[in-house]
C-alpha cells in the first residue's frame, strides 16, 4: 500500500559519496517537470532484489515521464563500496541512476526506516506517497499514471527520455557471476551455476567444459541442453544421473535428465509466491518464492526458499512440495521447525538427516535436525543486525552475510561471502575458524593467508579439493583440502 503524504517538498539527494550509472550527481531541481521514483535499497536483501523487475517495468512503460534514481543504503560494510555496488549494477542488469549513500544521509533525509522502500515525487518537487517492502507495482503504475494524466493536462509534465548510461564493465572467461556449484567425484565433473549467463555449465575436475544446459538467454523454456532456458540459477544439486537446479529468478525447481539432457520443470508455477501462499500442494500448482539452494537426501530435494525465509522440501515421487521449517517471519528464533525463524537462508549442506543452512542476513549458520522431530538450532553466528569477521565459539563468532555451505570431513565448510573469506565450522561445538582467504577483495592464487576471493557464494567438495563460485571474479577457485593452498580453476 502507498502512504500518501500530501504536499511536502522532497528534500535534495545531497550527501552520496559516489554516483553510478551517470555522468554526474543527480540534483531534483533539474528534474522538475518529471515524475521522479527513488527507490532505497541493499543489494544483500532478497526483497530489494525482487523490486528490480518492478522498476525496470516502470521505467520503460514511463520512458519519457518517469527517472527512476536508486538510493543504495547498504546494510552491511561491505554493501558500503562503490567497487562492489558497481559489481552488483552489472550482476542485475540495472540501468537507472544509482546513489551510494553509504553515510544514510538520504536515507535519513526521507525518514526511511526499512528496505525497501519506494518514494514518488511528482513533477513539481512534492512527495506524493512513499511504499515501504516488495509487491507494490499495480499501485505505482496507477499512481504514475494518475500523475502523468493530471499534469499533462495542466501542460506542466516534461517528455524528456533520458538514456541510461550503464557502467563501463567487462571480464574475460566463460562464466559470469556463478552462483553455486556441484561436484561429481565419481565421473569426475563439476556443475556451474553460470547464473548471469542463464546457464549450467559442466565441466570435468580439470576445468574442459563438456556439456552446457540452457541457451544463455533469460527464460523458462523446458527442452533438450541448449534449447532450455533459465533465469538466474542458483543452487544445484546432483542425484545420481540427475541434476536438480534451483532456477532462483524464475521462481522454480527444474530437473535435468543427465542421460537424455532434457531440461523439465518440477515444481512452481513462474510466479512469485505472495505472503498467502499455501504452506504446500501439488508441485506444478504452487508458487514459489527465490529458491536459492538446493540439497538432495536420497529420496526429497530441500530447497533453501530465501524469499520466503523458510525450507521446503520436494517429494519428486509424488510431485508434491511443502513448507518444512520457518514460520515466514524474518529473524533468529531457534525450536520447534514450524515456529522457527530464518532470515534469508542461502545455502544448503546434508549430512546425517542433518540439513545445515547458511542464514544469510541473520550472519549465521542453522542445523534442522529431521529425526526424531524438525528442530532448528543456531550453530555459529550473530543476528540480523550483529554481523562482522570473528572467530570462535557459537554467539561469539561473527560472520558477514554467509551464502554457501558444504560438508567435508566432518566439518562445515562456509562461504563467508562478504568477508570474502572461506571458514570451517565444528557442528558438534560450533567452534568457527578462519581456513582461506586475506579478507580482501580481489583474485590472488596462492597460499591460504595471501589467496583473495572476491564474494564467493557456493562451496563443494570433492576428493582432496573443495571447489568455491568465487562470484565476483567470474571464476571457480579450487582449495588443497591440506594445505588451503587456493588455485584458479582454467575453465575452458
Amino acid at each position: 500500500m502507498i502512504r500518501e503524504l500530501g504536499p511536502v517538498r522532497a528534500p535534495e539527494l545531497d550527501g552520496a559519496v559516489a554516483w553510478l550509472n551517470t555522468p554526474a550527481p543527480i540534483s531534483l531541481a533539474t528534474l522538475r517537470g518529471s515524475m521522479v521514483l527513488l527507490d532505497f535499497w541493499t543489494y544483500g536483501c532478497i526483497n530489494c532484489l525482487h523490486v528490480l523487475p518492478d522498476l525496470q517495468r516502470l521505467q520503460a512503460r514511463f520512458a519519457d515521464t518517469l527517472v527512476v534514481i536508486g538510493i543504495h543504503a547498504g546494510k552491511f560494510d561491505n554493501e558500503r563500496n562503490t567497487a562492489n555496488i558497481r559489481r552488483v549494477l552489472e550482476r542485475h542488469g540495472i540501468t537507472h541512476p544509482v546513489a551510494n549513500d553509504a553515510d544514510f544521509a538520504i536515507w535519513q533525509r526521507y525518514t526511511v526506516r526499512a528496505w525497501p522502500t519506494q518514494v514518488l515525487i511528482d513533477p513539481r518537487g512534492y512527495i506524493v506517497g512513499t511504499a515501504t517492502g516488495e509487491g507494490h507495482a499495480a499501485q505505482l503504475d496507477a499512481a504514475i499514471t494518475a500523475l502523468e494524466t493530471t499534469f499533462e493536462a495542466q501542460g506542466t509534465l516534461a517528455r524528456t527520455p533520458r538514456p541510461a548510461t550503464p557502467e563501463a564493465t567487462s571480464h574475460e572467461g566463460e562464466l559470469a557471476f556463478p552462483g553455486k556449484l556441484v561436484a561429481d567425484p565419481v565421473r569426475q565433473h563439476l556443475f556451474i551455476a553460470d547464473t548471469r549467463h542463464h546457464r549450467i555449465v559442466q565441466t570435468d575436475l580439470a576445468g574442459r567444459i563438456v556439456q552446457v544446459f540452457g541457451r544463455g538467454v533469460p527464460g523458462h523454456d523446458d527442452g533438450g541442453g541448449e534449447a532450455a532456458t533459465f533465469r538466474d540459477p542458483q543452487g544445484v544439486a546432483l542425484a545420481g544421473r540427475t541434476l536438480w537446479v534451483a532456477d532462483a529468478g524464475n521462481h522454480l525447481i527444474r530437473h535435468v535428465d543427465l542421460e537424455t539432457r532434457a531440461v523439465t520443470t518440477m515444481a512452481g508455477t513462474g510466479r512469485q509466491a505472495t505472503w498467502q501462499q499455501s504452506d504446500g500442494g501439488p508441485a506444478r500448482e504452487i508458487s514459489l518464492n527465490s529458491p536459492w539452494d538446493v540439497a538432495w537426501d536420497g529420496a526429497r530435494l530441500y530447497v533453501a526458499m530465501a524469499g520466503a525465509h523458510q525450507i521446503w522440501v520436494l517429494d519428486p515421487d509424488r510431485r508434491v512440495v511443502r513448507r518444512c521449517a520457518g514460520s515466514g517471519a524474518e529473524g533468529r528464533h531457534d525450536g520447534d521447525a514450524d515456529q522457527a525463524a530464518f532470515a534469508q537462508p542461502s545455502g544448503l549442506a546434508l549430512s546425517d538427516r542433518t540439513v545445515f543452512v547458511a542464514d544469510a542476513e541473520a550472519n549465521i549458520v542453522r542445523a534442522l535436525t529431521l529425526l526424531p522431530v524438525p528442530r532448528v538450532a543456531t550453530l555459529a553466528g550473530g543476528d540480523l543486525f550483529a554481523f562482522g569477521d570473528r572467530d570462535g565459539t557459537g554467539d561469539e563468532v561473527r560472520l558477514q552475510h554467509p551464502l554457501g555451505l558444504c560438508v567435508a570431513d566432518g566439518l562445515v565448510l562456509v562461504a563467508d561471502t562478504y568477508n570474502h573469506r572461506i571458514k570451517r565450522l565444528d557442528p558438534s561445538t560450533g567452534t568457527v575458524r578462519w581456513w582461506a582467504g586475506s579478507g580482501a577483495p580481489g583474485s590472488v592464487d596462492g597460499a591460504a593467508h595471501l589467496a583473495a576471493f572476491y564474494e564467493p557464494g557456493g562451496l563443494c567438495a570433492a576428493g582432496d579439493h573443495v571447489f568455491v563460485a568465487d562470484t565476483n571474479n567470474h571464476a571457480v577457485r579450487v582449495v588443497t583440502a591440506a594445505s588451503a593452498d587456493v588455485a584458479t580453476l582454467d575453465i575452458r
